[in-house]
């Protein structure tokens, strides 16, 4: 008796912008209607759809036919179904490492049904070759075509941005003509007189941020009516400044073409030279005039400088050190000056990055000079090694009590988040499922099934999203619970360290944060916590364990 191999069929759907002007018979409907027939009439199950709508053909970074390989990996489906070959992918290269190597050794069969291609039996697979060929070829022709319409319209002074730059919004009646947005084009007049009046980028952008001013970023969602993702802090910026204070735009002229791909199979943007841009004059009305814009661009010329000074070293702590206020990294900086004998003299200082780029309306200072920073870590470092010489075995026991009560929290935590992401992720998957089957049905209107795919897509990428790291946290959690031994074993040599350099920092330090300076007593008094390789911040297990008597030492320099 011969046992018919049961198969457990993928359905593969794409379309790309591209593809969308060639009509209906490539578009998604169409091909799910095709391929969910022919699964039916092989007697197969369908096991999942897998859809990637608005992604190109020339790579395979697209979260719908990454699913459909690890699923194949993973045993869940073992016969792929795709239209024809393009849909799979243009890239011939890429495509015959799936076809030849990928789904043969793996035990999966691969069917493009309009190019009568069946791995199984080797059907068309003579030509599988010239076909995924001719596909890539199409889309550089395709490629080719695109780039010369976007030049054309370049050329001729029309808009291609995504958005409208800052001061001005996009026609309504026409889409490439920019007009003016008086809510917010007298903040770039203000802008520009200010820097006329011979104030700074960064003055400017603490003004803006003094008086709540909004910054383009946060503007931009504002007007959409969505909460902004990015992970800034959504004030302006002196970089924010000298992008508008430089940008021909606000005299009414357009310059683009500044960036370009290196070929039709990478989206990775790189800089044009500037004789490669394009430059149309007069195609929209200018929010400055001609004579403010040469005072402000005279102002760049005379103000730049070349900084070449061979003693403005970066400091053995660049990189380590954060403000404890808001957790940006501190910016290291050289103040110079002269005294009223004529000496002069040099200080280095770390101040809070946020509040150096953004003003008090982001951060306080949190300023500490070099030199007393590194007398504080030599001093943290001395007195954690004569802690741990005195009595290793205490201070492992109480950071391990403390460490890993806390990792175990957290790792309950991560636990419980990924449980609820995958739960929704796969919830809001059987929503756009059922969505589909009911506009198929025509029972549901195409501007709500448009609105509502949009939004469950939306939410099951952000949660998919999340979950690699969330598992990376939690296998991090199982198996990195604080390894004091590691730590004691490397600070146990630093009891008489007198002077720092950056090689102990790296084998000791991972991060050292800094509290704002308060004045206690006539004198400025400064908290920093240093937070160790290994084991974090140990300042909580090593007073516990003195406290108790369980170590005795004597007086830490």
């Amino acid at each position: 008796m011969i046992i018919e191999k049961v198969y457990n069929a993928g359905i593969y759907v794409r379309l790309s912008n591209d593809d969308e002007r060639t009509g209906e018979s490539v578009s998604i409907e169409n091909q799910k209607h095709l391929l969910q027939k022919y699964v039916k009439e092989q007697g197969w199950n369908e096991i999942d759809v897998y859809c990637d709508d608005g992604y190109s053909g020339t790579n395979f970074n697209r979260p719908g036919v990454q699913r459909l390989i690890e699923d194949a990996k993973s045993g869940k489906i073992n016969v792929i179904i795709v239209k024809d070959l393009s849909r799979f992918g243009r890239n011939y290269i890429e495509i015959g490492q799936f076809t030849d190597y990928l789904f043969p050794s793996i035990g999966c069969r691969f069917i493009a049904l309009n190019n009568g291609i069946d791995t199984l039996n080797g059907s068309g697979n003579d030509m599988m070759g010239f076909l995924n060929l001719f596909n890539e070829f199409y889309s550089r022709d395709t490629s080719k075509k695109v780039k010369s319409v976007k030049k054309a319209c370049a050329e001729n002074g029309k808009y291609l941005g995504t958005y409208a730059p800052y001061g001005y919004r996009k026609d309504p009646d026409n889409k490439h003509h920019l007009l003016i947005d008086e809510d917010y084009a007298p903040i770039v007049r203000r802008i520009f007189n200010l820097r006329c009046e011979g104030k700074g980028f960064r003055t400017i952008a603490c003004m803006l941020n003094e008086e709540s001013i909004a910054p383009p970023g946060v503007v931009y969602y504002q007007k959409k009516g969505l909460s902004d993702p990015r992970r800034v802090n959504h004030k302006w910026a002196e970089t924010t400044v000298k992008v508008i204070l430089r940008n021909e735009v606000y005299i009414g002229s357009m310059v683009q073409g500044k960036t370009g791909t290196l070929s039709y199979k990478s989206k990775k943007l790189v800089n044009k030279p500037r004789e490669e841009w394009i430059r149309v004059e007069n195609t929209h009305e200018a929010i400055i005039s001609e004579k403010v814009w040469e005072i402000v661009r005279e102002l760049d010329r005379k103000r730049y400088q070349k900084r070449e000074n061979p003693k403005n070293a970066a400091s053995i702590f660049t990189g380590l050190v954060h403000c404890a206020g808001c957790g940006f990294k501190m910016t290291y900086q050289r103040e110079n000056g002269t005294r009223k004998d004529g000496s002069e003299y040099h200080y280095n200082s770390f101040v809070c990055g946020n509040y150096r780029r953004s003003g008090t309306s982001s951060c306080t200072p949190h300023r500490i000079y070099e030199n007393a920073l590194t007398q504080l870590v030599i001093a943290d470092i001395r007195e954690k090694a004569q802690a741990v010489e005195h009595d290793e075995g205490a201070i492992i026991a109480e950071i391990a009590r403390l460490k890993n009560n806390e990792s175990r929290s957290r790792l309950s935590s991560y636990e419980r988040e990924l449980r609820a992401s995958t739960a929704r992720a796969a919830e809001v998957e059987n929503l756009m499922q059922n969505l589909y089957e009911d506009r198929i049905k025509g029972t549901i209107p195409e501007a709500v099934f448009a609105t509502l795919m949009q939004k469950y897509e939306t939410e099951r990428a952000e949660k998919v999203a999340t979950l690699p790291a969330l598992r990376n946290k939690i296998q991090n959690g199982r198996q990195g619970f604080s390894d004091g031994t590691a730590w004691t074993k490397l600070i146990r040599g630093y009891t008489r360290l007198e002077t720092l350099d950056e090689t102990v920092l790296l084998e000791l330090v991972d991060r050292i944060e800094i509290g704002e300076s308060q004045k206690i007593g006539g004198k400025r008094v400064c908290d920093i916590k240093i937070r160790y390789r290994y084991v974090g911040d140990v300042d909580e297990a090593v007073a516990t364990a003195v406290k108790h008597g369980e170590v005795q030492y004597g007086e830490a320099v």
